[in-house]
């Protein structure tokens, strides 16, 4: 809860900097006033797609809420860094407490970054009636572990491990794992601000 309670207080300093009401953000996002409370009051932790939505509304980047420190110049990822780190938890939406995704930054110390890399851990998911998720940009998945399905518009696409897609996120989209087992991905998500 670390890390998710830092970045529900960093989109609340940066909202009142900017003056921007919750009511406002609301109406500017496309989220309801509750979610934003929650995310903000460290309840709820959103997928990532309200989360580009509270970004552009602030008119920052995403990776401006993961973000450590400024790093200019080149930016390592050391395995042993992850070790024992839970990651950064997404839900299913919004409006859930289930995490079924644990994200961990591969470039979070990058300053000025245009794609955000992840290494993303997915358990698996008895549900069958996903929220789906849209927002400007772009993804790229490269499949690590397991089995991955890309419902994909009006389409659905295995993935294995080796395997990897790259789409424009602005059509609904879901990714989660398949046959019970979880699954490692690579994720990079670039989104234009």
């Amino acid at each position: 809860m670390g890390e998710n309670k830092i970045i529900g207080e960093k989109i609340k300093n940066f909202r009142e900097m900017k003056n921007i009401s919750v009511e406002e953000m609301a109406n500017r996002s496309g989220l309801s006033e509750e979610q934003i409370i929650r995310i903000e009051g460290n309840e709820d932790f959103p997928s990532l797609a309200p989360l580009i939505k509270i970004a552009r509304v602030l008119g920052v980047r995403l990776g401006t809420f993961l973000d450590d420190q400024a790093e200019l110049g080149p930016v390592m990822s050391r395995k042993s860094d992850r070790m024992g780190n839970r990651g950064i938890g997404f839900t299913n939406n919004a409006m859930t407490k289930h995490k079924y995704m644990s994200y961990f930054s591969l470039s979070q110390d990058k300053s000025g970054r245009h794609m955000e890399p992840f290494l993303i851990n997915i358990e698996p998911s008895r549900k069958t009636d996903f929220m789906f998720s849209t927002h400007e940009g772009e993804e790229f998945i490269y499949v690590i572990e397991g089995t991955v399905e890309i419902n994909y518009g009006k389409n659905t696409y295995l993935l294995n491990e080796g395997d990897s897609i790259y789409y424009d996120s602005i059509v609904a989209h879901h990714v989660h794992a398949v046959n019970d087992n979880p699954a490692k991905i690579i994720g990079v998500i670039y989104t234009p601000y």
